[in-house]
This record gives C-alpha cells, sequence and structure tokens, in this order.
C-alpha cells in the first residue's frame, strides 16, 4: 500500500485529464452512501468494517458509471469487501461449477457456502424478493409425468441445498431511475426449500408447477417454478421476513 507522499508523488505525474479522473474517484469517496445496519447485528454487519469498504465501494463504482453494480462486479466487491477484514475466501473451484460462488470463513467462525446474486429490476418489492434463474436445468423441457418431476426437482435441491448454505442477494433500488438511489443486502436461508423434499406428486402435475414451501412460520415462504420455456428454476416470492436483511445503503445525491 502506497504512503500518502508516494501517492503524491504519482499524482504529479498525472497528465490532467488524470487528475481530474482521480478526482471524481476522490470526491466519491468523500462522500460514501448512509448505512443502515440490521438490529441485531449479523454475521456480515458485526464487522462495521466490513460496511464501510462495501460501501466505499458502491461510491467509488458509482463515481465512474450510473450502471447498477451488477453480478460479476458484485461478486467482486463482495469477496475484496471479505478479504479487506482479513477473512478467508474461497472461489468456486471454476465458473462452471454449479449452485456455489465462494465459501466465506470470517475470523473465528464456520466457513459459510454462498450463492451470490444481484439485481436491480424494476419495481422491486419492499416485502418480498424474486431470483429469476436460480439454476439452469434441461430436464425440465423433456420431463412429462408429475412422478418424474417431482424426482429430479428433489434430487436438484437435495444437491442444491448441500452445496449451498444461503444465498446472497445485492437488490439496487432505481424508482424509475438509471442510478440506484438505494442498496439491500439480503440473506435468504437455503433451508426455506426444505418442504420440497415432502412435497406430493399432485404439486407437479402441471407441465410448469410452482409449489410453495412452508418455512419459518409461513405457509408460502417462496414459490419455486420450473419455467419450462427457459429450462430454469426461479424462486418467486421470498418473504422477506424469512430472510436476514444485513444492510441498506442510501446512495448520496450529488
Amino acid at each position: 500500500m502506497p504512503t500518502l507522499d508516494e501517492l503524491r508523488a504519482r499524482l504529479d505525474g498525472l497528465s490532467p485529464t488524470a487528475v481530474r479522473f482521480v478526482a471524481r474517484v476522490v470526491d466519491s469517496l468523500a462522500n460514501p452512501p448512509k448505512a443502515t445496519v440490521s438490529t441485531p447485528r449479523t454475521w456480515l454487519t458485526s464487522t462495521p468494517e466490513w460496511i464501510e469498504y462495501f460501501g466505499l465501494a458502491l461510491s467509488v463504482h458509482h463515481g465512474t458509471t450510473t450502471e447498477p453494480l451488477a453480478q460479476k462486479s458484485f461478486e467482486v466487491v463482495f469477496g475484496n469487501a471479505c478479504e479487506a477484514v482479513d477473512w478467508h475466501v474461497k472461489p468456486a473451484a471454476s465458473e462452471t461449477q454449479r449452485f456455489l460462488d465462494v465459501v466465506i470463513t470470517p475470523s473465528g467462525a464456520e466457513p459459510r457456502k454462498l450463492s451470490l446474486k444481484s439485481t436491480a429490476a424494476k419495481n422491486l418489492s419492499r416485502t418480498t424478493a424474486h431470483i429469476s434463474k436460480l439454476t439452469e436445468a434441461a430436464w425440465i423441457q423433456d420431463v412429462r409425468s408429475a412422478r418424474e418431476r417431482r424426482k429430479h426437482t428433489q434430487e436438484l435441491f437435495q444437491e442444491y441445498t448441500a452445496a449451498v448454505d444461503a444465498i446472497v442477494m445485492l437488490r439496487g433500488f432505481r424508482n424509475g431511475e438509471e442510478t440506484p438511489k438505494r442498496y439491500e443486502l439480503l440473506e435468504i436461508p437455503t433451508a426455506i426449500f426444505g418442504s420440497l423434499q415432502s412435497m406430493p406428486v399432485k404439486a407437479f402435475i402441471a407441465d410448469g408447477p410452482k409449489i410453495d414451501c412452508a418455512w419459518g412460520g409461513e405457509a408460502c415462504a417462496a414459490q419455486v417454478s420450473l419455467d419450462r420455456s427457459d429450462a430454469k428454476i426461479t424462486i418467486r416470492r421470498i418473504m422477506l421476513s424469512c430472510c436476514t436483511a444485513h444492510a441498506v445503503w442510501d446512495m448520496v445525491r450529488r
């Protein structure tokens, strides 16, 4: 990490255009978004430095672009924030590894196997979340019987919940504008899908069934949808009351 004097020396050698760019980044860092953290604190928010780092990364991102922090960028920023507070970060073995994105081991805690998702879709709900593609499932277009549909669905979610402890989702609220004015970081436990294993065959009769998952006292904590048109699993109506809301960042208006 360069010292302040080394940074000044490097700036002296920059062109006026480069200096203006650096000044814009510095201005972004000087105006970080306001963070509102969960109460009680969570495994993420119990480390204030993590929240600070993530907020600064959001600020720098929007100091140079109006685009929401999308999937790949979110994965990088999330991992960098964890490394910044000296947590162990183990990415998935490859980009083609199913389900798992990263394993995070906070200091003195057990590893957490996570899938990372990001969305800035229009009109995001304040009470439910939506995952347009949890995973691909080519068999959806081929299977015709309810019994086989149930078998494949149950096997897929057995594999999913074995590989992933939770889904961490970054939601960017745009309110009709290009740049999000608010970001929310949610954690969805994969235990929410547990009731799928006891679902009767009749729940899978439709070609594209939508199965309600009971969990946490909710008759429908989330709804699993088998999308035949795109051969994917979509998760609808995830009740935020069944999730952990780690933090919210309100972006500063300039």
